[in-house]
C-alpha cells in the first residue's frame, strides 16, 4: 500500500511541477481534458510504478499539443466542412430569414431604384420619370408598411423629392393618421421634414393637427422633440402655433379645442383674463413641463423659449414664483439654456427682461454665459438685442467693455480690422456699435427691426427702478472704451470701409462721435478720395476698377457731411457741430485739387459746395478761383448734362417733391456753385 501511495503522490507532484513551469496554453488545455482521465486511471491501478505514470503523463502532453487534434482542424474533422462553406451557409441562411419577411421581394427593388435615382447627375431626366414611376407603383397603397423599415424608407422621401404636387399629396393621405408615430422613428421622421419642406398648404393642414393633444408625449421624445418643434417654427400657421403652445398650459387645453371660426390666442394673459381661475393650475403645469426639459438638457427648442416667456410675463415680480423662476435659470450651470434662449426671438426678449429685473450680480451671472460667444450673437437677427441691453443696464461700464467689446471688436491688432469691418456692414451686428453713437434713430433701426426697439423701450421703463448710473453718463463711458479700436481700424482699413453704404455711415458715426485723437483716422479717409474720377482700366486690365468714391452716393453723403463738422439739428435749422472741430476740408482739398472741376461737375459737386459753405476751410480763396477758370464747365454741367438717377436721390428741390413734379435737368450742385460765384 505504500509503494501505491508513494507512486500517486510521486505521479502527482510531476504533474503540477510540469504545470508551473509549462507557459504553452496546449498544455494546459491538455491537462483539463486528457489529463483528468489518466490521473484517475493512475489512482485506480494498484500495479502502477513511478515510471510508467511519467510516461503515461507525457504521452497525455505531446497528444494533446498536436495542432492536428486542435481548434479549427478539430472541428473540420468532426463536421466535414470548412470554415468557407460554414460561412456561406450562415448567409444562405441570413437570406432566407429576409426573404421571409413581408414585402421583401417589394423592398429590394426599391432599393435599387433608390441607388439610381440618387445619383442624380448619372441619371438622365427621361429615365429618371421612368424610375419614379416604376418606384410609384411598388409603395402605393402599401407606403405605411414602407416607412417603417430603415432602409425602405429612403425610397418614399426619393418619391417624394421627384413627385408632382398630386403625388405628394397622395402620399401625405396615404400616411394620414401616421405622423405622430412617425416623428418618433429614428427614420421616417425625415419623411415629414420633406413633405412639408415643399410649402403645400394642403399637406401642412393633413400634418399639423395630428400633433394635436401629443405636445407633452413628442416634446420629451428624443426623436420627436425636434420634428415637432421644426413643425411649430417653420411651418405652422399662427392659429396652429397657438393650439400647439396651448398645451402647455395644462391637459384639459390638450383635449378640448375652440370652435371653429373663433379667434384661438395662445397669449397666456389673455386665457387667464378670461378664466382666473384657471391661473394656479395653468401656472404649475407650465412650469413643471419647462423645468422637467431644462433638467434634461433639452433647451434648444423654440417652443420651449415661447413657453418660458409667457409664464415670466405673467408673474408679479416680487412674488416667490419670480424668484423660484430666476433660480431656475441661474442654475444652468453650463449655460445651454441661456445660450439657446439667446438665438430665438422669444429666448432673445425673456433674457433681455431678466436682465432689466436682476441685480448687478444677476446681470454678471447671466451674461458670463455668453463667453465666447458675442461675436456670434453680435451678428444674429436676435441675440444682438441682449448686447444692446447689457450696454443699457450694466453700471458696469468697466465690465461690459471687458467681456463684450474684447470680443466683437477683437483682441488681435491684427484682426481687429476684419472685426470692425464686418460690424460696419452686417445689418444686425452695427447696431452693436453705432447704438451708442446714434441711439433709437430710425436710420439705424428700420422696420425689420422695429422688436428691437419694443425691447429698449421696455427694458428703459424697468431700468428705472433697477439701475443707479445716468444713461447718458453710461453711454458716454462706453464711447470712450470703444473709441480707440474703432479709430485704429478705420486709419488702418479706410478703403473696404467706404465701400459700402453701411461702411460710410458707419465711419461718419464714429468721426464725429468718437472721443479720442481722430487725425490718423480723418486723413485716412481723405486719402480714399485721391485718384481721376474719370479714370478707366486699360484695355488689357483683368478686371475692371471699382467706381470711384466721388462717384457714389454714399461716399459723397459721408464727405459733405465731415466737411460741415456734423449733423443737421432739424430743431435749429442748423448744423450742430462736434468739439473739438474736425477741419476735414483742409485734409481733402489737397488730396482732390488737381480733379476739383470733375468734382465740382459730377456726383459729387455737393461736396465742393460744402467746402465753400465751410467756415473752417482755409483754402476758399483758392478754390473760388480755380473755379471761376472753369466757369465754362459747370455751366455746361448745370444747363445740358441730364440729372442722373444718384444725384436725384442726392438732394432735390423741397418745391418739387410731388408725383407730378418734373424732374430738374442738369447737375443741382454745379448749378449751386454757379450762384455762388456769381454772388
Amino acid at each position: 500500500m505504500a509503494t501505491k501511495s508513494s507512486s500517486a503522490a510521486a505521479a502527482g507532484g510531476k504533474r503540477k511541477a510540469f504545470g508551473k513551469h509549462n507557459e504553452d496554453g496546449r498544455t494546459k488545455a491538455a491537462k483539463t481534458t486528457s489529463g483528468k482521465k489518466h490521473i484517475k486511471a493512475e489512482a485506480d491501478d494498484n500495479e502502477s510504478s513511478d515510471e510508467s505514470s511519467v510516461d503515461k503523463f507525457h504521452t497525455v502532453k505531446i497528444t494533446a499539443s498536436t495542432p492536428n487534434e486542435s481548434g479549427n482542424g478539430s472541428n473540420e474533422a468532426k463536421s466535414g466542412t470548412s470554415s468557407r462553406e460554414a460561412h456561406a451557409k450562415q448567409k444562405q441562411l441570413a437570406q432566407e430569414r429576409k426573404n421571409a419577411k413581408p414585402l421583401a421581394d417589394e423592398v429590394h427593388r426599391t432599393k435599387k431604384l433608390w441607388e439610381k435615382l440618387r445619383r442624380k447627375s448619372h441619371v438622365p431626366k427621361e429615365e429618371r420619370q421612368q424610375l419614379v414611376e416604376e418606384l410609384f407603383t411598388i409603395i402605393t397603397g402599401r407606403i405605411k408598411d414602407f416607412v417603417l423599415k430603415h432602409d425602405a424608407v429612403r425610397a418614399v422621401q426619393t418619391a417624394v423629392k421627384y413627385a408632382t404636387p398630386a403625388q405628394r399629396r397622395q402620399i401625405a393621405k396615404e400616411l394620414q393618421g401616421t405622423y405622430a408615430q412617425l416623428a418618433e422613428s429614428r427614420y421616417a421622421k425625415f419623411l415629414i421634414g420633406k413633405l412639408l419642406v415643399q410649402n403645400d398648404k394642403e399637406i401642412r393642414d393633413i400634418i399639423v393637427p395630428e400633433f394635436y393633444g401629443k405636445v407633452r408625449k413628442l416634446i420629451n421624445h428624443a426623436e420627436g422633440s425636434w420634428i415637432l418643434d421644426d413643425v411649430y417654427r417653420g411651418v405652422a400657421t399662427k392659429e396652429q402655433k397657438a393650439n400647439l403652445l396651448r398645451e402647455w398650459y395644462g391637459p384639459e387645453f390638450a383635449l378640448f379645442r375652440q370652435p371653429k371660426g373663433t379667434e384661438v390666442t395662445g397669449d397666456l394673459f389673455k386665457i387667464l383674463a378670461d378664466e382666473p381661475s384657471k391661473r394656479t393650475t395653468a401656472m404649475k403645469y407650465l412650469f413643471d413641463m419647462a423645468n422637467g426639459l431644462i433638467q434634461k438638457k433639452m433647451t434648444g427648442f423654440t417652443m420651449l423659449h415661447d413657453a418660458l416667456l409667457q409664464y415670466f410675463l405673467n408673474l408679479n415680480p416680487e412674488s416667490d414664483e419670480f424668484k423660484e423662476f430666476f433660480e431656475t435659470i441661474k442654475e444652468d450651470e453650463t449655460g445651454d439654456l441661456l445660450k439657446n434662449m439667446a438665438f430665438t426671438k422669444s429666448g432673445a426678449r425673456l433674457v433681455c427682461l431678466l436682465l432689466a429685473h436682476g441685480t448687478a450680480k444677476d446681470r454678471k451671472q447671466l451674461l458670463k454665459a455668453y463667453k465666447d460667444t458675442y461675436q456670434l450673437m453680435s451678428g444674429d437677427n436676435h441675440a444682438h438685442a441682449i448686447i444692446l441691453a447689457a450696454y443699457d443696464l450694466l453700471d458696469d461700464t468697466v465690465l461690459t467693455s471687458k467681456t463684450i467689446f474684447s470680443e466683437i471688436l477683437g483682441k488681435n491688432e491684427e484682426k481687429d480690422a476684419e472685426h470692425v469691418i464686418f460690424l460696419a456692414n452686417d445689418l444686425n451686428a452695427r447696431t452693436t456699435v453705432l447704438y451708442l453713437f446714434e441711439g433709437m434713430s430710425k436710420a439705424l433701426f428700420p422696420a425689420s427691426h422695429a422688436t428691437d426697439l419694443e425691447i429698449l423701450n421696455e427694458i428703459h421703463e424697468i431700468r428705472t427702478r433697477t439701475s443707479k448710473k445716468d444713461a447718458e453718463v453710461r453711454r458716454k463711458e462706453l464711447v470712450t472704451a470703444m473709441s480707440p479700436q474703432l479709430l485704429a481700424a478705420i486709419a488702418s482699413s479706410p478703403v473696404d470701409l467706404v465701400a459700402t453704404s453701411f461702411g460710410c455711415q458707419f465711419v461718419t458715426d464714429v468721426l464725429l462721435s468718437a472721443t479720442g485723437d481722430k487725425k490718423a483716422a480723418l486723413e485716412a479717409i481723405a486719402s480714399t478720395a485721391g485718384g481721376d474720377p474719370n479714370a478707366e482700366a486699360p484695355e488689357d486690365a483683368y478686371q475692371a476698377l471699382p467706381p470711384h468714391i466721388s462717384t457714389t452716393i454714399h461716399g459723397g453723403r459721408m464727405f459733405k457731411t465731415l466737411i460741415a463738422g456734423g449733423r443737421f439739428d432739424k430743431a435749429t435749422g442748423s448744423i450742430r457741430k462736434v468739439d473739438p472741430p474736425l477741419n476735414f476740408a483742409d485734409l481733402l482739398y489737397p488730396v482732390i485739387k488737381d480733379h476739383i472741376v470733375q468734382w465740382a461737375t459730377g456726383p459729387s459737386s455737393w461736396t465742393v459746395l460744402a467746402m465753400l459753405e465751410a467756415s473752417d476751410f482755409s483754402s476758399k480763396k483758392e478754390l473760388l478761383k480755380t473755379l471761376n477758370s472753369n466757369k465754362k464747365a459747370l455751366t455746361k454741367a448745370a444747363a445740358e448734362a441730364p440729372a442722373s438717377k444718384k444725384e436725384e436721390m442726392e438732394e432735390k428741390p423741397k418745391a418739387k417733391k410731388g408725383k407730378n413734379a418734373p424732374a430738374p435737368k442738369g447737375n443741382q450742385g454745379s448749378k449751386l456753385l454757379l450762384e455762388k460765384l456769381d454772388a
